[in-house]
């Protein structure tokens, strides 16, 4: 296990020991201290709404033991003789510098993913895959950014893999914490159109995205999906500068998934890598977007010398994080995919696609699409020619935006006395309690702003 010291944290973030312990060991970092416990390391960090290091006194109360703070005033150090207090520059920054030196006390592997969508699902897949051979360190829920990722990284302990999520909507995110994790292996899943408001074009996305590759380590491996159209096209420049390999259904690949079959319990499909080697799949989920993730676990798990039957048991025990596809039953009868994380086109269409396999009546709770910009219109529209073509058939819209949904539906023939159309989510509460019955499939789905989790508590208490 890779020990911290206080000594490590002032010399790695060149900060000042105010008061305490240089020999003092830092085992469990927190930011909260609504969730601190005994000889827990508090990380004092000022958001745009309130200030952390205000909180000092109710961190140490709580049985924290040590203090890293970027603002020390109208502190009364003697208050604390027994206790540890570390000045920093910057709270963030001296976060991703201890986490830095964390990762750098452990040889292990270290798996990066990105793409536009599908990455906790992936990261989910990947997990399920490795644990059958290693104890895995995984992102969980959406801590994927510059705080959440170094913060994972800090609950490295006994772990011999880690699996972690990077997430971005500017340039030099990724960058940012590629460089702190250090990958020897990095997936990017597509590039879709999330985030296309802030980055202006799919390409901008692309170029985002392969700043995973900055961090890579030297005799790492990249791993694409060689069916996206920009990834694919990028492909020959890559190899030439990268270990690259391929995972795809239409296109030729270092891993490829034909005779895929589809039904309720989920998909099933034979996966063929370059030298014909074949292996019979199953997921318990049936889009195609799992036939993917489900390629990615298998070509990592090979990439890390796991058996094909640990690998396939990996891949059939898949379990979601929360709120992705989650599927639930109300008292009522009525069956919930609880799909309401967040929401970009892809995913969207992928939800909708799952949602159209089935044969009760299917109803969809779409929420508006976020950080679209100047393509928002045109990509909810697109979603509106899936609902038809999926053959739902009732559709509800959440938000301003989703509205778009609805009016490219009906344009394109849907059903008029089956669409309905509100700007929060609260309001869809009436019509639900009396419109749902026993066997119903609903998705609900929308960025997580609009706040449609709601929506499934309240027909989770229908009864």
């Amino acid at each position: 296990m890779g020990n911290i010291y206080v000594e490590d944290i002032v010399r790695e973030c060149n900060g000042e020991l105010i008061i305490g312990d240089y020999k003092k060991e830092c085992i469990n970092f927190c930011k909260d201290t609504r969730i601190i416990k005994e000889n827990d390391v508090y990380i004092g960090i000022k958001g745009e709404t309130f200030d952390g290091n205000k909180f000092y006194a109710d961190a140490f109360d709580k049985g924290a033991s040590v203090c890293i703070l970027d603002n020390i005033e109208k502190i009364d150090v003697n208050k604390y003789k027994d206790k540890t207090i570390i000045k920093v520059d910057d709270s963030i920054i001296a976060l991703g510098k201890i986490a830095s030196y964390k990762r750098s006390l452990y040889d292990i592997p270290v798996i990066a993913i990105t793409g536009s969508v599908g990455k906790t699902s992936t990261k989910d897949m990947i997990t399920s895959v490795l644990k059958t051979k290693y104890n895995v360190l995984k992102t969980e829920g959406n801590n994927n950014n510059n705080i959440g990722l170094p913060l994972t990284i800090l609950n490295l302990r006994n772990h011999n893999c880690m699996v972690l999520e990077m997430g971005m909507n500017h340039f030099g995110e990724i960058s940012y914490l590629t460089k702190i994790a250090r990958p020897t292996i990095a997936v990017i899943t597509n590039i879709g159109t999330a985030h296309i408001g802030i980055l202006g074009s799919r390409e901008n996305i692309l170029k985002a995205k392969l700043e995973v590759l900055e961090g890579l380590n030297q005799n790492g491996v990249l791993f694409i999906n060689n069916d996206n159209d920009l990834l694919h096209k990028e492909y020959d420049k890559l190899k030439n500068k990268y270990n690259v390999k391929t995972i795809g259904i239409d296109n030729s690949s270092d891993y490829v998934a034909y005779n895929i079959e589809e039904d309720i319990t989920g998909s099933s499909f034979v996966i063929e890598d370059k030298n014909k080697n074949r292996e019979n799949i199953k997921v318990n989920i049936a889009t195609k977007s799992f036939v993917y993730n489900s390629l990615m676990g298998y070509a990592i798990g090979k990439e890390l010398n796991i058996d094909n039957a640990l690998i396939k048991k990996g891949i059939s025990n898949l379990k979601l994080t929360a709120h992705r596809l989650e599927k639930k039953v109300n008292k009522k009868g009525t069956i919930i995919i609880d799909d309401t994380y967040n929401a970009s086109y892809d995913s969207m269409k992928s939800a909708l696609e799952l949602l159209g396999k089935n044969k009760n009546r299917k109803i969809a709770i779409l929420g508006s699409m976020l950080e679209l910009g100047d393509y928002s219109e045109e990509i909810h529209r697109e979603i509106g020619n899936d609902v038809v073509n999926n053959n739902i058939d009732i559709l509800i819209t959440v938000g301003n935006l989703a509205s778009f949904i609805k009016d490219e539906a009906l344009k394109k023939g849907f059903n008029s006395q089956n669409v309905y159309s509100f700007d929060k989510q609260e309001e869809t509460y009436e019509l639900l309690s009396n419109l749902l019955k026993k066997d119903d499939i609903v998705l609900i789905k929308g960025s997580h702003s609009i706040n449609l989790v709601k929506v499934v508590e309240k027909i989770m208490n229908f009864i």
